[in-house]
């Protein structure tokens, strides 16, 4: 009797710390955590893995897709895309993947859209049909896959609504995700002859509001993620595109501000940190600008800070920690900033390619190539290499954060790796 009542006790003393260990792990809700800018504050993150070593669970993820997996609850999602014929047919099932988190079992995936031959649009060698990462307010998730469409749908994948209202002509498939602003969902279109910057009713999937973007240029097309910052006590929704960048009211869109510059095919979502917001221009010749976002109108002659065009990255966003910013370019340069005044640092190869966007977290930088090796280095104002791990598989995606493991998605495989 006695034994039965310890190992009762001992039962409830687990599920206690079970639960409030979920309580008090932070929301990886959206691309790049919940700040949108590769933040975590969890503490003990694995720095050592290998394709057999601290491997949590892996699972194999039906289809392609380069969207990052993000964490509600006790669930893991993530979007792909499935063809009965192969990964470069035009025939594809748009779904969103549901797996446990403690297990890694996937709990059901469901198709969202459909593409067919008559609807495909033409992608890029390293894009997939399923590359916006979905995002969620914790009750809901919202997925969305460019010009094909964008959905909400319960936790348990039932849709709540659907729409496909924004139209344009993509150029290499879909790219940006979509931001939560109050109860909108702020999503770029920079296509091949359109560009806008479109909010939808969350409850409703209708167009609340769409703003032109006015690009006169031979290539408009551009894949930004949105940032949602706040300035003297108002919002404002930063939205990067081709030759622009721009602050925008939550309200109804209203321009705040924009700077120009020369850039399309634009990647990495905005960073903001110390009254600045940075980005990258991309192609053909990325540069990285430091704005203050504080400014009325044309602010491209009064409102740059500082610039930098050396070994910046086309695809990678950036990270600031402390008065630093990092970054790592696509042929795995990385750089050490200062963030107030743009000073170089240090410079350091790394190695490999590089698409995914780096992570701070426990006090470490991770930097993850695209054939799936992690670099872990201290931040501060020498170069210091903490330790290196490969999966030995490719991996576009960006990082992941569940407790205290990291969620690493390859070409076929989600990973969650700990100690």
């Amino acid at each position: 009797m006695s034994v039965f009542k310890i190992s009762g006790l001992c039962v409830l003393s687990v599920l206690v710390y079970l639960s409030s260990q979920q309580l008090m792990a932070e929301e990886w809700f959206e691309f790049r955590g919940p700040t949108g800018q590769g933040h975590s504050t969890e503490k003990s993150l694995p720095v050592e893995w290998s394709p057999t070593e601290h491997v949590l669970w892996k699972t194999d993820i039906p289809g392609v897709g380069w969207s990052s997996p993000i964490v509600v609850g006790d669930k893991v999602y993530v979007t792909t895309a499935v063809s009965p014929e192969s990964e470069t047919s035009p025939d594809q099932s748009l779904q969103l993947v549901c797996l446990n988190l403690e297990s890694g079992a996937i709990l059901w995936d469901k198709e969202i859209f459909h593409q067919t031959k008559e609807t495909a649009q033409r992608i890029h060698k390293k894009n997939s049909h399923a590359s916006p990462t979905p995002i969620s307010d914790g009750k809901v998730i919202y997925v969305h896959f460019g010009t094909h469409g964008t959905a909400c749908l319960t936790l348990d994948g039932d849709v709540v609504w659907k729409t496909n209202e924004l139209k344009y002509e993509m150029q290499h498939g879909n790219g940006g995700s979509p931001i939560i602003v109050d109860d909108k969902l702020v999503i770029i279109c920079d296509g091949k002859g359109a560009n806008f910057i479109a909010a939808l009713d969350r409850n409703t999937g209708k167009i609340a509001w769409k703003v032109d973007r006015n690009v006169d240029t031979r290539k408009k097309f551009s894949f930004g993620t949105p940032l949602l910052i706040t300035v003297n006590g108002e919002k404002q929704i930063v939205a990067p595109g081709t030759d622009v960048i721009s602050g925008h009211s939550p309200v109804d869109g209203k321009e705040i501000w924009h700077l120009n510059y020369s850039g399309y095919s634009v990647i990495p979502r905005p960073i903001f940190s110390h009254g600045l917001i940075f980005v990258t221009t991309s192609y053909d010749r990325p540069s990285l600008l430091a704005i203050r976002p504080d400014g009325k109108g044309d602010v491209t002659d009064t409102h740059l800070a500082w610039s930098n065009k050396s070994q910046i990255p086309h695809t990678p966003s950036l990270l600031v920690v402390g008065d630093e910013l990092y970054s790592v370019s696509d042929q795995g340069i990385a750089q050490c900033f200062d963030a107030k005044t743009g000073e170089l640092i240090w410079k350091e190869r790394v190695g490999g390619n590089y698409s995914a966007s780096p992570l701070f977290a426990d006090g470490k930088i991770y930097f993850q190539s695209e054939e799936g090796e992690t670099t872990i280095i201290a931040p501060g104002k020498k170069y210091k290499e903490i330790g290196r791990n490969h999966l030995k598989a490719p991996t576009l995606a960006s990082f992941a954060v569940a407790g205290d493991t990291l969620l690493i998605r390859t070409k076929t495989q989600l990973y969650r790796i700990g100690k």
